[in-house]
């Protein structure tokens, strides 16, 4: 029997329950600095309790006897729920991360998307059959990893629910998620949904609660075998140690540095409109935000110009103005963008705007475009995570890898010139995970492989990769006469 839906319960073994303690976290909007709501806050014990439901529902529940066929069913049915509450959700992601209405309803959009994508891939990765020796059969079978646990970010939380769950669950493991205490109402409603569709007791358990201490106890349970983790450097390499201690894997979505490369051969027209676009969309609160504008010497200036033009007439906003972009998630936040700000020697070139009407407690920073930027400045090698574009001039080609490979992040890079020779050589010479060629994002991209190198983490989300990561492969070798 599954108690009432309440945003201040976690759910375990299909039940919505308080916290051990019954201690509770205030959920803030960050458009105005107002809470609104609040979310339980939960103990290590819950953290067990969650773990146990799910270790029961994959060894000993119904889930385990589901077909890969009717686990996908019960997925797309969870896509068409979400589109029936499309406009709650998009209204409660807004309200709780403040990001624009627009922008929530096209996450809102992609959530249903990742049900959909992996409710029709569920029964569609195979094993093989191996040529061995004569009188040997031997298959290779794509097998479920048992409890997988989830730990997700406030940026995009009802987009990273249904990237991480969905692939999980389509290969019939069973789940733990911990949203970030900063924004988990989506969650927590998108797991009011799964139990409406009939997704078994135990198979989808959402526990909120502090970082350091749920998701300090979810990384380290013994009884979790693998962990997808999405957040600051820091606290993933806190994850995959944790992870090591007990011998599972992991992947790790940790950030980036991403740089659109401008060739003076570019449509300037397409270009720089993606990317005003690429690094105000939430805020800058992105981890594939095309945050460095590399641009080639002999354009610079006329780049910078348009560019300025652009940012100039940004506006950001409360949620439900829906303008540019909203707020940053919190206090903390933009104290952190404006420390940026503050301590760096280069050039402002242009600076949008706050609306008047925003409430001054809310966690506002008007997008920033600076350059020329140094190559050594903190602006063009860290990750700020706000609205504020750094533009760097380059020579040539050459000079043009060397810079977009001059940070320790690998996570997305953006190339935009005609030349089709150039094309390929840069994609091939940048150290990212993606490559975008005259575009950038692709709208979500919910079939394509995402995951980075160096300080971007390790591990691949979306598309079929996504499958093969939250499966373990077993070889069956078969003597017969």
């Amino acid at each position: 029997m599954v108690d009432a839906y309440s945003p201040q319960m976690n759910l375990i073994a299909g039940r919505w329950q308080p916290a051990e303690e019954e201690r509770k976290i205030p959920v803030e909007c960050p458009s105005n600095g107002e809470p609104f709501s609040s979310i339980a806050q939960s103990t290590e014990t819950d953290i067990d309790h969650a773990v146990a439901a799910a270790r029961q529902s994959f060894e000993r529940g119904s889930w385990r006897r589901l077909t890969a066929t009717e686990r996908g069913r019960l997925l797309i049915c969870l896509a068409d729920k979400v589109d029936h509450h499309f406009e709650t959700l998009a209204h409660l992601e807004a309200q709780d991360t403040g990001k624009p209405l627009t922008q929530a309803r096209a996450d809102i959009t992609a959530t249903a998307r990742y049900f959909e994508f992996y409710g029709g891939a569920a029964d569609k990765l195979h094993g093989e059959v191996i040529p061995y020796l004569n009188g040997f059969h031997v298959q290779s079978l794509r097998e479920p990893l048992g409890v997988t646990a989830h730990i997700i970010p406030w940026n995009y939380p009802a987009q990273m629910f249904g990237r991480t769950l969905a692939p999980s669950l389509a290969m019939g493991n069973a789940v733990v998620l911990k949203p970030a205490e900063e924004a988990s109402m989506t969650p927590l409603y998108l797991a009011k949904l799964a139990m409406e569709v009939g997704f078994p007791e135990g198979t989808i358990n959402v526990v909120t609660g502090h970082g350091d201490v749920a998701g300090a106890a979810l990384s380290k349970h013994p009884d979790i075998d693998f962990i997808s983790f999405t957040g600051s450097p820091e606290v993933g390499s806190e994850v995959q140690a944790a992870a090591a201690k007990n011998h599972v894997d992991c992947t790790l979505e940790l950030g980036g540095k991403s740089p659109q490369i401008v060739f003076e051969d570019a449509d300037l027209d397409s270009a720089l409109a993606a990317i005003v676009r690429a690094v105000i969309q939430n805020g800058g609160q992105t981890c594939s935000a095309g945050s460095r504008a590399l641009v080639q010497k002999s354009i610079f200036d006329d780049v910078i110009k348009i560019l300025g033009e652009s940012f100039s007439n940004l506006m950001a906003a409360p949620h439900d103005e829906d303008r540019d972009l909203g707020p940053l998630i919190t206090a903390t936040q933009k104290n952190r963008v404006e420390k940026y700000l503050q301590s760096t020697d280069a050039k402002k070139v242009a600076q949008g705007q706050i609306l008047d009407l925003a409430p001054t407690s809310g966690h506002y920073v008007a997008p920033m475009l600076y350059g020329p930027v140094s190559r050594d400045d903190p602006l063009a090698r860290e990750e700020i995570f706000g609205p504020v574009l750094s533009c760097l001039p380059f020579d040539d080609e050459t000079d043009a890898i060397e810079l977009a490979n001059n940070t320790e992040y690998g996570l997305v890079s953006g190339v935009w010139t005609l030349d089709g020779s150039r094309q390929v050589r840069m994609a091939k010479a940048l150290r990212c995970g993606q490559v975008f060629i005259n575009c950038y994002g692709a709208g979500g991209g919910i079939e394509l492989p995402f995951g980075g190198v160096g300080k971007s983490g390790h591990g691949r989300e979306k598309g079929f990769e996504a499958l093969r990561e939250f499966t373990t492969l077993k070889t069956i070798v078969q003597k017969h006469d």
